[in-house]
This record gives C-alpha cells, structure tokens and sequence, in this order.
C-alpha cells in the first residue's frame, strides 16, 4: 500500500521469559514448532500487502538477523523491502532508552521513505490483524495518532496501557501500567488496553518525537510519554481490535501478550485440541517463515509399545520411536527414543530425548540432550534445583543442556 512505512520494534530483551532468552533476542524466540514471534507481526504486514516494513533489532539479534536473512527477503522488487536495521547510535554511543527513542534514532529511515502515515509494531505478541483495517479507521477519523486496543479481565490488566475512550472512539484517558486499572464503564471486570500497535500521520510523529527528544524529564516511551502528551489535544483515536475481520477465521480475535514462561506455555497449549483458540492453518491468511530442508515428522513403533501422539503437533525432521505424545508442540529435529511419555510440553526443537523420560508440563529450549529413565515435571522441588520453574510450575530446561548424564 503506497505511502505506508512500517516500523517493527524487536530490541526487546526478554527478561521475564528467561532463560528462553538467555541467547537470543525475546522476537526471535521460538514459537508453534516452526515459527518464531516475530513471524507474526510480520505477516500481519505482508498479509495486509504493506511491504515496506524496517525491523528495528538490538539485544542478542544475531539469530533474528539470520531467521530474516534466510526466510524474509524481499529483494529485487521496486520499493518493497524487509529490513532488518541494527541499533545506529546516530545520537552517541548508547543503546535505544525507550520504545520511542527507538524510533527517533532512525528517523532517517523514514525520512528516506517519505510516507503518510508510518504503522509501529511491536513482534511479541501472538495475533492476527488486517492492518488496512485498522488504517482505514485512522483515516476516517482524520486521527493524528490511532492505538488500537482490546479488552481484558481488570485483574491481568496492570501490565499494560489502560485507556479510556468517548463514544466516537477519541482516546480521553490513558495510565500505563496502574496498579489497579480502571474499567470500562458498566463493565466491573473488564479493562480496555493499548496493543502497543500505533499508526501515526508522518509530521506527528516528527514533531512529538522532537519535542520528546528535547525532554530531559522524558523516559522516551510512547506509552509513558508520547501518548499521555497528545490525547489531551483530542488527537489520538482508538482502533478496537475486536472489529477487525479476516477472512476464514473460526473463533473471536485471538491476541496473548507471551511476555512470561506462563504465557507462553499457555500460548502453546492454545493451539492444540479439536477447537484451537489460535489457528496456524487458515489459507486465507497463511503465515509465512523460514522453512529449512527436512524429511517429514516420522513415527516408528518399537516392539514393547506403539507410538501414541494426541492432541499435538510435531515439526518436520522429528523422529518418535514407540512413545506417547500428549498435547504438546515438538519443534524441528526432535528425537524420542522408546518409552517416553511427554505430556502439556513445548519442546523447542534439536532436542535428544533418552529411552523411558517422563516429562509433564515442561518446556525444552533447542540443543538439549537428556539422559534416558530421566524425569522432569513430577518432583517440581526437585526440578528447582537443576532448571528453572515458573511460579504456575512449567519446568524449563535450558538451550544446550546436557540432563541426567
């Protein structure tokens, strides 16, 4: 779509989803057996046919520069492009200070691009969105700046930018991250919260990043800054994202923030079953990534038991020899040996799984090797003292371990 630039935020470090991002950037964190996050942001533009698109990249991005390289490259055609765009440090030597500064430091880009309105995403968050959709609306509503935004429950609300809105969709209040949010009005248990997804009108953005810039006061975050100055001037309209249609799509907008080890697992276990709340398989809607050349997933009985697989998806290049497989989500290259029973597991692929484990609720970072009889995921006492384990008990076991040997 002509005079649209998108700009990707992907610096993020991760933390709360370590040790998952111990090595790697929070984007480029694997996801759905094949996927990376990042992947879906950037089909929510590819799909809208917005291809002109600039990742902004900065901690641990070298494995999210590959996955790029290798299965988003937009070359040789006239004005589309996806590029991935590391840290400048055109403003001294440090790194972005804020989801705007991010911005602010590469304004050069969009400056190269001249566009109307430049689209800002973040690419860690699992959902589908028609962006046309949402531009649209901004431009009906002659917005400067447009957020969009989805409902949820006040408890699991504090961790995001909560807003209010009139009743033409004008943006009249917005805290983020309260300690005790308030809710949409008649609506005690629900909340309305920021995506994180902007559309600003070029020259907007411009000027409120100048005078963002020049702040010393500033923390040079859209949410705690850049927002909070411009509504008042009646400027910022809000996109619900419960309107947002695709077609082919079977169940209510689906959107999960997967910023902990809990969110992702359950992330993970959304997508499994008979009536998948997140569906990978819409054709009208395909989501694209780096596919690598691999035999296909391969299920060989032993002679003690037959292979057993429910309510679970495994990835090309897996081998399982005589074990059950109970919903969970086997990436690449997984090999179970005979007698295994996995159980509610995301098992991140390149991962050697020794004859007879157990493992229950557990999730397995790529290159791990473990040791055969081994269990993870029945004694969680025992757990802590070798992996990490969430506050909800997901074991984690981290990349490149070496279990039980």
């Amino acid at each position: 779509m002509a005079g649209v630039l998108g700009m990707i935020l992907a610096g993020g470090e991760g933390k709360r989803l370590m040790p998952l991002t111990g090595t790697r950037s929070k984007p480029s964190v694997p996801f759905g057996g094949s996927y990376r996050l990042i992947d879906f942001a950037l089909n929510n533009f590819v799909n809208a046919d917005l291809l002109r698109v600039y990742v902004l990249t900065q901690f641990k991005s070298q494995s999210l520069y590959l996955h790029m390289k290798k299965g988003w490259n937009v070359g040789g055609v006239t004005d589309r492009f996806i590029d991935p765009v590391p840290a400048q440090m055109r403003d001294g030597k440090r790194w972005y200070e804020g989801t705007a500064d991010a911005i602010y430091q590469n304004l050069r880009f969009i400056e190269l691009a001249e566009p109307d309105e430049v689209c800002i995403f973040g690419s860690d968050h699992i959902y589908k969105m028609d962006i046309r959709q949402m531009l649209e609306f901004h431009r009906q509503s002659n917005a400067q700046l447009t957020v969009s935004a989805i409902r949820m429950p006040v408890d699991k609300a504090s961790d995001f930018g909560i807003i209010e809105i009139d009743t033409e969709g004008r943006m009249i209040g917005f805290e983020e991250k309260p300690r005790h949010p308030k809710c949409i009005p008649g609506e005690p248990e629900w909340a309305l919260v920021s995506m994180g997804n902007y559309i600003f009108n070029t020259d907007s953005l411009y000027r409120e990043l100048g005078i963002d810039s020049e702040d010393p006061q500033s923390s040079h975050d859209f949410g705690n800054d850049i927002i909070p100055r411009m509504y008042p001037k009646g400027e910022v309209y809000v996109y619900d994202f419960s309107s947002n249609k695709i077609k082919g799509e079977q169940h209510d907008n689906y959107w999960r923030d997967v910023g902990t080890v809990e969110a992702y697992w359950e992330a993970h276990m959304d997508l499994l079953g008979d009536d998948q709340k997140f569906s990978l398989y819409n054709r009208s809607w395909p989501l694209h990534t780096f596919y690598p050349p691999l035999p296909p997933a391969t299920f060989v009985d032993s002679s003690e038991q037959k292979v057993k697989i429910t309510d679970s998806m495994v990835s090309g290049g897996s081998f399982i020899h005589g074990s059950d497989i109970y919903k969970s989500v086997l990436g690449y290259r997984t090999n179970i040996a005979t007698g295994c029973c996995i159980s509610e597991s995301v098992i991140l692929g390149d991962v050697k799984v020794g004859a007879g484990c157990t493992i229950k609720r557990a999730i397995i970072d790529k290159g791990v090797e473990i040791a055969p009889g081994t269990v993870i995921g029945e004694d969680l006492d025992a757990d802590r003292e070798r992996f990490n384990v969430s506050p909800s008990g997901i074991v984690v076991v981290a990349k490149g371990m070496k279990v039980g040997f």
